[in-house]
This record gives C-alpha cells, structure tokens and sequence, in this order.
C-alpha cells in the first residue's frame, strides 16, 4: 500500500452550497426531527410506548430559528480548492459565531467529513498524473496542453461502479480538477453548478467523451461478423476520434487481421488532423496485454522515433486500456512500454471502481476534531493523545496554516512532525510537513494564514471557480498551466 504524501483539497463547496448556504433551519424541520428522535432515543426496545424528548435539543433549534433567521451561525476556515498540501496538515477549521450555540460546531461534523471522498479522488488521480507527465517526458512525448496532451490520458469510467449519484458526481468532478476526459455526466454538471465550469472557461466545458463502442455492440453481431462491426464503426463515425473494443473474442486477430490489415486502409485514411481510432482491450494482464498489442500495431502502422528513441504510433491510431488501471498498474504499465522502446503518448487510460469506489476515510485519514473550547469567557486547547496510537494525537487550540519560509519558531519552541515523530501531536505548536507549517494552540500569525474564510452565519464568502482550481492543482508543465 502507498505511503500517501500529500493531499489537493477539493469539494467543500459542493458542500456549502448544496446544505448550509442560506436558511436550513425551519420550524417543520425541528418538529420532524423532534418526532423521530424522541423514539430514536426512548426505549422502544423495551417499551414501545416509551419515549425520551429530552435528548434532541428542540431549543437549540428554535433558538437560530428565532435568533438568525435559520442560518447556521458558524465561520468555516478552509484550504483554497485545488492547492496541494502534506498530508497531517489542518484543511479547515469551524467555529460558532454565537456563545449559545457551542454545540452546534460537531452538529457538522458528519457532513463536513464528507470532503474526505472528493479529497481523496482529487488527490488519488494527481498521483496519476504525475504518473503520465513521468513518462511522457522519460519516452520522449510532448505533454500537451488542455484540451488535449496529458489531460486526456485518465478518463472517468466510474459512475455504474460507486455507491450512490452524488457519489459519482462529487468522486468525478474531483478526478476532472485533474483531467479532462469523463463519461460521468453527473460529475460535469456539478462542475458547472456549483464551480462555474460554463462556455467561455478554459475549456468551454468541463469534460469531454467520444463516440465509443461497448461488448453489446460488438457481440450482437455475432462472432463471425465481429469484422462488420468494427467496420461499422468506423464508417458510422467517419472523422475524429472513436473507440473500439477488441477484445470480445480474440484481441490478437482483431489488431493482427481486422485492424491492421482488413479495415487498415479506412484507418489510414481517416481525415486528419483529429481523425483516430482507438483500440480497447479490455481483459488479461494490463501490463503483458497493452505490450502486446501496441507491438503487433506498431508492427501493422509502423511507427517514428520519439527524441528519446521510443516508437509512437501514426497520429490515427492508438490505445485505451481501461481493465485493471490504478495508481499502482499506470507506472507498471508505462514502465514496461519505456523498457520495450515504446513511447506513452501510445496509450491512455480509463479508470472506474478504481478511481471512484476504491478509496475510504482512512486511505488520507480524514478526521474532525474539537481543539478549543471557551469556558467563563477563557479559551482552553482540546486534543485527544491516545496512548495506544500516537498517530491519533490531535492539535490542540486554534490553528492555522503557514508556508516553512514565513514561520519562526519562537525560543524554547521546536518543530514536531514526521521529522520527529517522539512528540505527540498535542503536545507540540509547530507541526511541519515539508513547506508548510500547522500552527496549533493560537501561536500562528493571522496575517500569514493560508486558511481562506469560505463561509459565515449562513454566507458563502468565496466562491472558486473550476478554471482557478484546475490552475492551482496542476504539475509544473502542466496541461492547464500550459
């Protein structure tokens, strides 16, 4: 399993703006959760007649009904969307606004841990990315620049493979902070609704498809008339780009005698530039499979030499392999191409259960914990220090979020962090995970707080754009920076 380094924080403004922005308090609200809770919390299991009322704070409810018109009286400090930090490092941080509500912070807790999904995608396929870039650069391949290159090298298959709508739509539009190639409708809407990916952005749109075949298409023909089906498929969508899955009988003939020879003069002749067939295997070993069918079509197209020496198909053919692709199988694979002389542009990628369902809270360790509390008008620093996992210490008082270059370290203070880990983490102030700084127990500097406010009683104060995150998240040499 990876070590994971970092994390790119993405999503919270779905959040936001879909469940606190605005009045989510009302008096039918408050008398439907009374209703439930006053038998969630009695002893129906003993009784069914008993309940307990006491146990839901009806009069909290009405109080920031009455008292704020039902917005939440909270201040929520985050991380800007897209920038990539060190994982250990704080993301936000939340805090009343209003003494009498207290309680209200850990209310949120529940829904506000939900950013660890998108986090995670986002930061899961940068990892990717770095992948891609990698290679292209060790075989010789121009990165590109959106909407093409690099950022149509990982593409959203996921949507039939994760556990729920909002699930693909959060996970995919986490993945196309990075990307630009999705099948997941979902995730590009929630880009242009809640992050303003609208016409006139960078890419006019957020994701993009093409027109592509699947085994029903193939195999409905029948296997003796599999030839007529590919052939279809290219007289059906004559210009740009189309995909083809190959491999629902035999890949081997179907890239040696159907691809590379029967059909190899439409192929060819696709108009150019932009015309391009792309060849899908889709069983086996990714890692012997993609090896052996770019050799057999490099030995059917014939290929040039990158500037590093490595063979990159004509323009009007390559391959998508989208069966087995993760972080881990991405550099495998494009490894094994370099050590064949093969260049990466040769191939992209499709990810789905991989990409958007094989991931959980603990894969970055996304936690929310109380670190100050106000007694009698005095702040007090809260953490928690397990005896039995040191891992699970917490920071303690209000925090901020420094880069190493501004933060002193005051005299009798040190640095705590994975460079010394014999310090639990409540115990110390500066928390440092390579060029930033975690300031615990009210000791950071306000003024150099990476920490942006993002939301307030009810008010979402910053409202980031897709374009502005995509930007932020990308490499050096980028496809958007680009």
């Amino acid at each position: 399993m990876k070590e994971w380094t970092e994390v790119t924080f993405f999503g919270l403004q779905y959040f936001l703006k879909e469940y606190l922005v605005g009045q989510v308090v009302t008096a039918e609200k408050i008398a439907e959760a009374y209703d439930v809770c006053q038998y969630h919390f009695g002893a129906t299991f003993i009784d069914k007649s008993l309940t307990n009322p006491t146990n839901f704070n009806k009069a909290g409810w009405e109080y920031i009904l009455e008292k704020h018109g039902g917005r939440l009286p909270v201040k929520i400090k985050a991380v800007p969307e897209g920038l990539t930090v060190p994982t250990r490092t704080v993301l936000l941080t939340v805090e009343n606004t209003d003494p009498k509500c207290y309680w209200l912070t850990n209310y949120l807790e529940t829904l506000l841990v939900q950013v660890w999904y998108p986090i995670t995608v986002a930061s899961q396929s940068k990892e990717q990315k770095k992948s891609v870039m990698k290679y292209y650069t060790m075989t010789g391949c121009a990165l590109g620049k959106a909407p093409g290159g690099v950022c149509f090298s990982l593409n959203d298959f996921g949507f039939r493979g994760v556990s729920s709508v909002e699930s693909a739509m959060t996970g995919g539009a986490a993945h196309l902070v990075n990307f630009i190639g999705s099948d997941n409708m979902y995730a590009m809407m929630m880009c242009r609704k809640y992050y303003g990916a609208m016409p006139g952005s960078i890419h006019e749109c957020p994701a993009f498809s093409i027109p592509a075949s699947e085994h029903s298409t193939i195999t409905s023909w029948g296997k003796d008339k599999e030839l007529d089906a590919m052939r279809n498929m290219l007289t059906q969508y004559p210009t740009g780009l189309v995909a083809c899955v190959s491999d629902s009988f035999d890949i081997y003939n179907a890239c040696e005698n159907y691809w590379g020879t029967e059909l190899k003069s439409l192929i060819e002749s696709r108009p150019q530039p932009g015309g391009r067939l792309v060849v899908r295997p889709d069983s086996g070993d990714p890692k012997k499979i993609v090896l052996e069918v770019l050799q057999i079509l490099i030995k059917k197209f014939g290929s040039t030499k990158t500037s590093t020496g490595h063979d990159l198909l004509p323009d009007y053919i390559r391959v998508i392999q989208g069966d087995g692709v993760d972080y881990e199988s991405i550099p495998a694979i494009l490894q094994i191409l370099a050590d064949n002389k093969i260049a990466a542009d040769n191939v992209v990628f499709g990810s789905g259960g991989a990409l958007l369902q094989k991931v959980h809270r603990d894969t970055f360790k996304c936690a929310f914990k109380c670190s100050e509390i106000v007694v009698n008008g005095k702040p007090a620093p809260v953490f928690k220090d397990p005896i039995t996992d040191q891992g699970k210490a917490s920071k303690k008082g209000r925090l901020t979020l420094q880069k190493l270059s501004d933060t002193n370290v005051p005299s009798g203070e040190k640095y705590v962090g994975s460079v010394d880990s014999g310090i639990a983490g409540g115990k110390g102030a500066y928390h440092v995970y390579g060029d930033y700084v975690t300031v615990a127990d009210g000791k950071g500097d306000a003024s150099k707080d990476l920490l942006v406010e993002v939301f307030k009683n009810g008010t979402l104060l910053k409202d980031w754009t897709f374009d502005e995150i995509r930007l932020r998240a990308d490499l050096p040499g980028g496809p958007f920076i680009s």
